[in-house]
C-alpha cells in the first residue's frame, strides 16, 4: 500500500482497490464517470456538452465501470467511523443510493453543490449537483458543524490551450470543504476516479495523504502536471 501513498496512479481503480488492505482509508471523496441523459444531438445552447460521445449519454470514453462493481471495494477499504462523499446527478441518484445501502453504507444526507452557473437541459436548467454523504459504521460529526448543506462554490474550469483541462472538473475549494470536514492532517484520502485530481491538490494543500486513480492517460498526464504546478506555486508563498 505504501507505494500508492501521495500518488496519482494511471490505472483501472478496481485493480488498485483490490491491492489495498481492509480498513486502511480514512476518507473517500470521488466523482465517478456516471451516465448523463442521451440526446439525438449534442445541442448548441450555452453550457451543453458538445462532443459526439455526449449524444450516447456518456462524457468520457471510460464510462464502463458500474457503481455495483467498485463501491463494495470502497466500503471494504474504508475505516469504520469514516465518511464517503460521492458526486452524483439526478439520473443516477436513486441507483447510487440503493447500491450504497446494499453495500452497507449509511446515508447521512445529500449535500448540494451550487455551481453558480446554469447548464442547459431538456427540462429546466441545471445549476447544482448532488454530493451523497455516507458513513461507515458509527456516526462521526464533521469538523465544522457550522457548514451548510448547500455549498456555493463557483464552477470555474481550468483552461489549457483554450480548452478545459477536464469537462467535469470539480473546484479545489469544493474538495477543501469536504476533506477538511471529514479528515485530519496525515489521514489517507482515496479518490478512485481522479479526473484532473482536485482531491490530490486539496490533500497536498491541507497536509493529508492521498491515493488517486485516473485511467485515461491524457487526463492523467494533465493531472500530474497540474499537481506539480500547484506545488511550485505554494513554494512561492
Amino acid at each position: 500500500m505504501d507505494k500508492y501513498i501521495n500518488q496519482i496512479i494511471n490505472a483501472d481503480c478496481l485493480n488498485i482497490l483490490k491491492e489495498l488492505p481492509d480498513k486502511c482509508i480514512d476518507l473517500i471523496v470521488t466523482d465517478p464517470a456516471y451516465l448523463i441523459t442521451s440526446r439525438g444531438n449534442a445541442g448548441n445552447s450555452g453550457g451543453m456538452l458538445q462532443k459526439e460521445i455526449n449524444k450516447k449519454g456518456k462524457v468520457f470514453d471510460f464510462n464502463f465501470l458500474k457503481i455495483d462493481d467498485w463501491l463494495p471495494e470502497c466500503y471494504r477499504v474504508l475505516k469504520n467511523g469514516s465518511h464517503c462523499y460521492i458526486m452524483c446527478n439526478n439520473i443516477n441518484l436513486f441507483h447510487f443510493l440503493k447500491v450504497a445501502e446494499k453495500v452497507g453504507f449509511h446515508f447521512i444526507k445529500s449535500l448540494i453543490w451550487d455551481k453558480g452557473n446554469k447548464i442547459m437541459g431538456t427540462a429546466y436548467m441545471s445549476s447544482f449537483e448532488y454530493i451523497l454523504f455516507f458513513r461507515k459504521g458509527k456516526f462521526k460529526p464533521i469538523n465544522d458543524c457550522g457548514t451548510p448543506d448547500i455549498l456555493r462554490v463557483p464552477n470555474l474550469k481550468t483552461k489549457w490551450n483554450n480548452k478545459n483541462i477536464h469537462d467535469t472538473e470539480k473546484p479545489i475549494k469544493l474538495m477543501d470543504i469536504l476533506i477538511e470536514n471529514s479528515s485530519n492532517k496525515n489521514d489517507i484520502v482515496l479518490d478512485p476516479f481522479g479526473g484532473s485530481c482536485p482531491v490530490a491538490v486539496s490533500c497536498h494543500n491541507l497536509q493529508r495523504r492521498y491515493i488517486c486513480c485516473e485511467i485515461d492517460k491524457d487526463i492523467y498526464n494533465k493531472a500530474i502536471e497540474r499537481l506539480e504546478i500547484e506545488k511550485s506555486q505554494l513554494k512561492l508563498f
